[in-house]
C-alpha cells in the first residue's frame, strides 16, 4: 500500500512539473493564425511544375548542392537547419552584436520569442493549403542534414517556415538595434538562404516566406502589447550598452567569438560539431 502511494506520488509530481515546464515555456503570441493576413488571398501560390519559375527553383536547388563544397557554409547550413530560437540566439549573436538571453536580457527575449511565434503563424494555412512537395523528396536524395528529415516530412515546403523565423527575427532585431541593420539583415538572409544548401526548401519557397514576414511584422506593429513590448527591448537594449562596462563587455565577448577554436585534447578546430570546445581562453559547449 505505502509502496504503491509513493508511485502515485512521484506520478503526481511528475505530472505538476509538466505543467509548471509547459506554463514556463508557453508563447503569449500578439494574433492568433486566424487573425493574420492570409497569404492565399494577397500574394500567388508556388510555380506550376512547367513554369520558368519552376526552372528557376529546379536551378537554385543545384546550386545549393554545389554550396555544400564549401565547409564552413556546409557546417552553418547545417546549423541553420536545428529551427527555433535557440538557434537565431545563437547565430545572429555576432550580427546583433551581443547575447540575447532569458536571464540577461528578459525584455529582448520575450519581445522575440513572442514576435517570432506570431510572424510564424502567418505560414501555417499556406502550407496546409498548398501541400508542396519538397525538393529532396521530389528528387529521392538526402538534404545535408538526414537527421532532421523525418522531422520535416510532415511539413510541407510552401513557404519556408525557417526562412520566415530568421528573416522576422532580423527585423525585430533591427528594430532593437539600427546601428547593425546591415550586419542583421545580412544574417538573415543567409539563414533563409541556407535552406537551399541544405535541400529542404526550394527558391520561390523561401522568397514568399520573406515577404510573408515582411507582412507579418508590419502586422505586429498594430497590436499595442507589442508596441509596449518592443519599447521594453529597447529601452533594456541602450540601458545595457550605455555604460562603459557594458561596451567592454561586448567587445570582450566579440573578441572571443573571433578567436580560434580547439578540441580538448589541443587540436585547432576550423568548423565545429556539437561538443565542447576551448575558445578564447574559456570552454564553450555548442550545438553544431
Amino acid at each position: 500500500m505505502e509502496k504503491r502511494l509513493f508511485v502515485v506520488a512521484v506520478v503526481a509530481m511528475l505530472a505538476a512539473a509538466s505543467v509548471n515546464a509547459q506554463e514556463e515555456t508557453a508563447v503569449d503570441a500578439y494574433f492568433t493564425a486566424d487573425e493574420m493576413p492570409d497569404m492565399r488571398l494577397f500574394m500567388p501560390g508556388p510555380p506550376d511544375s512547367t513554369s520558368v519559375a519552376f526552372a528557376n527553383d529546379v536551378s537554385r536547388y543545384f546550386w545549393g548542392k554545389e554550396m555544400r563544397m564549401d565547409p564552413e557554409r556546409a557546417a552553418q547550413a547545417r546549423r541553420d537547419a536545428v529551427y527555433g530560437l535557440p538557434t537565431i540566439l545563437e547565430e545572429f549573436e555576432e550580427a546583433f552584436g551581443m547575447k540575447i538571453s532569458q536571464e540577461e536580457t528578459p525584455e529582448i527575449y520575450k519581445v522575440l520569442l513572442e514576435g517570432t511565434a506570431t510572424c510564424d503563424s502567418i505560414c501555417k494555412n499556406p502550407k496546409t493549403h498548398y501541400g508542396r512537395t519538397r525538393p529532396f523528396v521530389r528528387f529521392n536524395e538526402h538534404t545535408l542534414a538526414p537527421e532532421l528529415e523525418e522531422e520535416l516530412n510532415p511539413h510541407k515546403s510552401f513557404p519556408s517556415g525557417h526562412t520566415l523565423l530568421g528573416w522576422s527575427s532580423a527585423l525585430l532585431m533591427m528594430e532593437i538595434n539600427p546601428a547593425r541593420a546591415n550586419e542583421i539583415l545580412a544574417r538573415g538572409y543567409r539563414y533563409g538562404e541556407n535552406r537551399l544548401v541544405v535541400g529542404a526548401h526550394w527558391q520561390s519557397d523561401t522568397d514568399a516566406a520573406r515577404m510573408a514576414a515582411g507582412v507579418a511584422y508590419a502586422k505586429l506593429h498594430t497590436s499595442e502589447r507589442f508596441l509596449e513590448q518592443m519599447k521594453k527591448a529597447r529601452d533594456e537594449f541602450k540601458r545595457l550598452t550605455s555604460s562603459p562596462a557594458a561596451v567592454r563587455q561586448i567587445e570582450a565577448a566579440r573578441q572571443t567569438r573571433d578567436a580560434e577554436m580547439y578540441d580538448l585534447s589541443g587540436q585547432r578546430i576550423s568548423y565545429p560539431n556539437q561538443g565542447v570546445y576551448i575558445q578564447g581562453g574559456q570552454k564553450r559547449m555548442t550545438n553544431r
